[in-house]
């Protein structure tokens, strides 16, 4: 991975992450950027300015001014190529979100012109309080690149999502980003959908399944490192990107995702089918609380559109179309045929009889079926790695059909 000449400003916040930013200095180093440190008083209880000045061989800011001393924030935020926020505290991400600039860190955010990365570093309850996800959903749209959390053990012994990415992560963030060869799909769009949908039986009640959209969402941020501009179509979940290349629509019902995905589909070069569609929803929807009486209740159910099936009837030869396969018997035969009967071009097969594999795992296990090749059957893992297999079998099957 290289970033060879590349001026890259580290901004480091209060957060325990911080011990791990002399490391990300090396490696930064090592790729070939030239590396300013900036940090703020929190993060001094957490890291010695002096061990980031030693790896970055330069002076660590912490000032706007320092005695007879300006650090001058325009300048450095038009030096920068670009300027990376790790760890990100939730103070500090709040500060970002709403124009507060009371230290130099959030001085040189405020003037930098380069792009921004930002590494999110706190316990799992901050990380999902309501007030956060509000200030992460405004950094994004300020067209920030968001480094994603990862899962694992946090500083208060809790074991959930808040940590910050490892230094590996962030530094393969910046290298792809300015890695115009690993962006194929630049100037591309792509469609996504992910999640249930919930049909509605009453106002209080209705059908839906497991699906948390984890996996969509991981093929939607795969699809746009590789450069394209994605519309996620995202059923009711609690899961989100902040990828700046998506852009979420959220639905609920399945007639909601297939008018949201079929006017997206016509101008999309790449279309994938992750959500776990409901196949019936009720044939009438009760305006009021259905309540509780004697003997049974029945439900009349009527089938839902078939979006795979639709947009493979008007799918152009420059298009490439995904779809999923969630099956419990007989599964090759049955992602087989729906390969053929729906003109796909890819199916990716799950398994629910795999362990670790379908609804609501970190991890997933797949085969991907495809047109006149072999499947490709793929072993259990995360399901960021099960995307960027998914994405790379897609640009491999439009190298061969020559519409990359």
């Amino acid at each position: 991975m290289s970033l060879q000449g590349k001026k890259i400003v580290l901004a480091v916040t209060g957060s325990i992450a911080a011990y791990k930013t002399p490391h990300f200095v090396r490696l930064l180093i090592k790729a070939g950027a030239e590396v300013r440190v900036l940090i703020t008083d929190a993060a001094a209880h957490f890291v010695s300015p002096l061990s980031l000045a030693t790896v970055s061989k330069h002076p660590v800011l912490a000032n706007v001014s320092d005695g007879a001393t300006w650090n001058n924030h325009v300048e450095l935020g038009l030096w920068a190529d670009a300027m990376i926020v790790a760890p990100c505290s939730a103070n500090t991400l709040a500060k970002l979100a709403n124009g507060i600039c009371d230290n130099l860190v959030c001085a040189v955010y405020l003037s930098a012109r380069c792009p921004v990365f930002i590494a999110p570093a706190m316990d799992e309850d901050m990380w999902l309080h309501p007030s956060t996800r509000v200030n992460m959903n405004k950094v994004r749209d300020y067209r920030n690149q968001i480094i994603p959390v990862a899962h694992g053990e946090l500083a208060s012994g809790l074991v959930g999502e808040g940590r910050m990415a490892e230094p590996e992560d962030m530094l393969r963030h910046l290298s792809q980003f300015f890695s115009e060869e690993n962006k194929p799909l630049k100037g591309k769009k792509a469609l996504v959908t992910a999640g249930p949908t919930y049909e509605r039986i009453d106002p209080v009640r209705f059908i839906g399944n497991f699906s948390s959209g984890k996996m969509g969402i991981a093929i939607a941020e795969a699809l746009a490192e590789k450069g394209a501009q994605v519309t996620l179509v995202l059923g009711p979940s609690k899961e989100q990107t902040y990828h700046s290349l998506v852009n979420t629509i959220h639905v609920e019902s399945a007639r909601e995702m297939y008018d949201a995905s079929m006017a997206v589909f016509p101008d999309a070069h790449i279309s994938t089918l992750a959500a776990a569609v409901a196949d019936y929803r009720p044939q009438e929807q009760a305006t009021e609380k259905i309540k509780k009486k004697e003997g049974e209740l029945s439900l009349a159910l009527t089938k839902t559109d078939d979006i795979l099936a639709a947009m493979g009837k008007i799918k152009q030869p420059w298009q490439t179309l995904v779809g999923f396969a969630l099956e419990t018997t007989n599964e090759l035969e049955h992602a087989t045929k729906k390969l053929n009967e729906k003109n796909a071009d890819m199916i990716v097969l799950n398994s629910l009889r795999d362990n670790g594999a379908g609804f609501g795992h970190d991890t997933n296990k797949i085969t991907l079926l495809s047109t006149n090749n072999p499947a490709v059957v793929l072993p259990l893992q995360t399901k960021a790695e099960a995307a960027a297999a998914i994405v790379n079998k897609i640009l491999e099957l439009r190298h061969a059909q020559k519409t990359v």
